[in-house]
C-alpha cells in the first residue's frame, strides 16, 4: 500500500464514471453549505455516521477529496474479498486505524495528523460507529485531539436520510432523496497548546456534536453509540432514560 493517504484514480473513476452518476440518478442527492469547504488546505470533515452510504454520499458532493479514517479490518482479509477489500478502500484514498484503543488510538491520531499535513480534507465520524437507530449518540474525543495536534479547522456535516435508504445490517439501500448540510467551519486555535487536557478534549468533542445536532435535527442522547448498540441487543431501548441510569 502506497505511504501517501491521497485518492488515486480509482477514486475519480468511481465518484465520475462509474458509482457517482449512478447514486446522482437514484438518490438525487441536494448539499447546502458547499461553501463552508476551503478549497485548499487542511481541515477535518466531523460527520453524523447513520448508513455505510455515508462514504460514498459525502464525497459525491465535495469537490475535494476526502481521506477517510477506516477500521483496519478492511485491509487484513484474506483470500480473494481481503484482496478486493484491500484494493478498493486503498484505491479510494482510505487509511487504516485500529480502533482497540490504548496505543492504537495514538497510532489512529499520528495517521490524522499525517493526512492533514499533506493539506488534504479528513473524513471522520466522532461517534465511532454508526447509529443502530437513528438517534446521534456522543462522540469520541480523537477528533478534538486531531484537530488540537493538526492547528486545524472542524467542519460539521450532517447526513440527512441516509439512515432511511440503508439503516445498518440492511445490505440494498432504499430508493430515497439523501442530503448532505455543511456547517461553518469551527476554529478551536483559543485551545492550542491544551491538546492533552481532557476537560478541553471534550468540551471541543461536545461543540462538535452540538453543531452537528442543530444540522442534522438527530435526538441525542449521552452516551457512546456502542452501549446503545448493546442496549438495543439486550432488548432495552437505547434513549435519553437508559443514558441517566
Amino acid at each position: 500500500m502506497s505511504d501517501s493517504p491521497r485518492p488515486g484514480a480509482l477514486y475519480w473513476f468511481l465518484k465520475h464514471i462509474l458509482i457517482g452518476p449512478w447514486l446522482r440518478v437514484l438518490f438525487r442527492p441536494w448539499v447546502e453549505g458547499l461553501e463552508n469547504i476551503p478549497a485548499k488546505g487542511p481541515a477535518i470533515l466531523a460527520s453524523n455516521h447513520l448508513s455505510f452510504s455515508d462514504s460514498f454520499i459525502l464525497p459525491l458532493v465535495v469537490p475535494r477529496s476526502i481521506v477517510f479514517l477506516a477500521k483496519s479490518d478492511y485491509f487484513t482479509g484474506r483470500g480473494f474479498k481481503g484482496w478486493f477489500s484491500r484494493f478498493f478502500f486503498t484505491g479510494v484514498g482510505q487509511v487504516p486505524v485500529d480502533r482497540s484503543g490504548g496505543r492504537a488510538s495514538e497510532a489512529a491520531i499520528t495517521t490524522a495528523t499525517r493526512v492533514l499535513a499533506e493539506d488534504s480534507l479528513l473524513g471522520i465520524y466522532p461517534e465511532g460507529t454508526r447509529s443502530p437507530n437513528g438517534i446521534m449518540y456522543r462522540g469520541k474525543t480523537g477528533v478534538a485531539r486531531m484537530a488540537l495536534e493538526a492547528k486545524v479547522p472542524v467542519i460539521p456535516v450532517a447526513m440527512i436520510n441516509t439512515y432511511e435508504i440503508q439503516p445498518p445490517g440492511q445490505l440494498l439501500p432504499r430508493l430515497y432523496r439523501v442530503g448532505v448540510r455543511i456547517g461553518a467551519p469551527l476554529d478551536f486555535s483559543r485551545y492550542e497548546g491544551l491538546e492533552d487536557d481532557r476537560f478541553v478534549l471534550r468540551s471541543v468533542t461536545d461543540e462538535i456534536m452540538y453543531a452537528l445536532m442543530e444540522l442534522s435535527g438527530q435526538e441525542y442522547v449521552d452516551m457512546y453509540a456502542t452501549r446503545a448498540k448493546e442496549l438495543i441487543a439486550e432488548g432495552s431501548p437505547a434513549d435519553a432514560t437508559s443514558a441517566r441510569r
